[in-house]
């Protein structure tokens, strides 16, 4: 375990005091790593630390798996003597200020999006067990439910969901049904263009005969604010007022940001967190219950994925629907031999995929990452580190991409700034 721990964090973190501490000697014990992202001059990172300054202290004189938990800080400063100010208040250790490459790595490596964000990791194999743990800590302050693993939807989930005429029904009604399972909020604009949207996509699914349902988990600021909202919709909800079941519905999906919709087998395992791309980019619902794809044509409802983590993106020179798909079966092969992979280590795929075409928003990715004009032109994206990879060759083959995507795993490829 310790092993692995080094290869996630690296050798030596540091402490408030400015000592270095051996991850080695973080204890053979210990079987969870709570990593903390934040930054100084964040507001709210602010007001977390002191919520999860009193969750440590407590956990640690109080809980019997007191020696099973460590906390690590993974710090976005710019600035280190913010940083160092910052770590005086933590009882924890952190990344080392001068380690970035490591920092991008783990922000990558556990799609963080949004700051402060805590993911409690297994420390023997780096696995998530707990994506929001936020909430965690503001829901189990004296760290009853260690080791807050991952329960099954219909568990999380039971109880009575409502309908809109107000009446309502038990959650087992929704077996054997595919499942979306929709975050949301009357206040926030994206969720209502959303919505509008999503109840033709629903209505749709229906008519054709799935058995599917939707279950909406509430993120407004008031009950009154809630039946307004909920008026406009055709499908279940969890009352409003149960706070508990919302906040841990949220928590076992990891909820960072609104609108999500997360869609379910009739299982109750995820099929896909991209819910809100696929209702924008099928509206027609062909492709339900949207199963992931190995690659996807760029478009502006799917290039928000850009951001979460690193894209091998080809452009080539297409303008006509359909002339895309070469490009789409040549790196198909790598791209689903990656799922594949990856699926099996129970992990999720480091890298995504895309083809690109000649219309404004390749024009605009170009532009904004600074690439050549160039066709066809293969490239992998990192966004949240800055960072480019490209390939400029005469020929892309098979073999070219494959090469390119193996090399950037090893982390062989030395990037340029976006």
């Amino acid at each position: 375990m310790s092993e692995f721990l080094v290869g996630l964090l690296g050798e030596r973190l540091v402490n408030s005091e400015k000592a270095e501490v051996d991850v080695q000697s973080l204890g053979a014990k210990l079987s969870m790593v709570g990593l903390f992202f934040g930054c100084s001059l964040n507001a709210p990172c602010k007001q977390f630390n002191g919520s999860l300054c009193e969750f440590y202290s407590r956990f640690k004189k109080t809980s019997e798996h007191k020696d099973k938990l460590e906390i690590v800080f993974i710090s976005s400063d710019q600035d280190q003597k913010h940083w160092q100010d910052f770590l005086q208040e933590m009882p924890w250790p952190a990344l080392p200020f001068k380690d970035r490459h490591k920092k991008m790595k783990l922000w990558n490596k556990y799609k963080v999006t949004s700051i402060p964000s805590l993911v409690f990791v297994d420390a023997g194999t780096g696995k998530v067990v707990c994506r929001n743990g936020l909430l965690v800590v503001r829901d189990d302050p004296k760290g009853l439910e260690f080791p807050w693993g991952p329960k099954p939807f219909a568990e999380v989930v039971a109880g009575p969901l409502l309908r809109n005429n107000r009446q309502t029904t038990d959650s087992s009604s929704l077996e054997g049904h595919y499942v979306g399972v929709y975050f949301s909020a009357h206040w926030c604009p994206p969720c209502r263009s959303l919505t509008r949207v999503l109840v033709e996509s629903y209505r749709a699914v229906k008519e054709s005969g799935q058995k599917f349902e939707i279950v909406f988990v509430s993120a407004d600021r008031s009950e009154e604010s809630f039946k307004q909202y909920f008026s406009e919709m055709p499908w279940l909800a969890v009352p409003y007022s149960d706070e508990a079941r919302r906040s841990r519905l949220n928590r076992l999906y990891g909820i960072q940001g609104i609108p999500t919709l997360i869609l379910l087998d009739a299982e109750g395992h995820m099929i896909t967190r991209q819910g809100r791309v696929e209702v924008l980019n099928d509206p027609e619902c062909h492709l339900f219950p949207w199963h992931p794809r190995p690659v996807l044509e760029l478009s502006e409802s799917n290039a928000v994925q850009l951001h979460e983590g690193p894209c091998l993106v080809l452009f080539v020179d297409a303008e006509e629907e359909g002339e895309l798909e070469p490009a789409k079966e040549l790196i198909q092969p790598i791209a689903e031999k990656l799922m594949v992979k990856y699926k099996a280590k129970e992990e999720e795929t480091p890298l995504l995929f895309f083809v690109a075409g000649e219309d404004d928003m390749s024009d605009s990715l170009r532009d904004y990452t600074n690439l050549p004009e160039a066709a066809p032109l293969l490239t992998i994206l990192d966004m949240s580190a800055r960072a480019k990879y490209v390939r400029d060759v005469e020929e892309i083959t098979p073999a070219v991409v494959d090469q390119f995507v193996s090399d950037f795993l090893a982390e062989k490829l030395k990037p340029e700034p976006i």
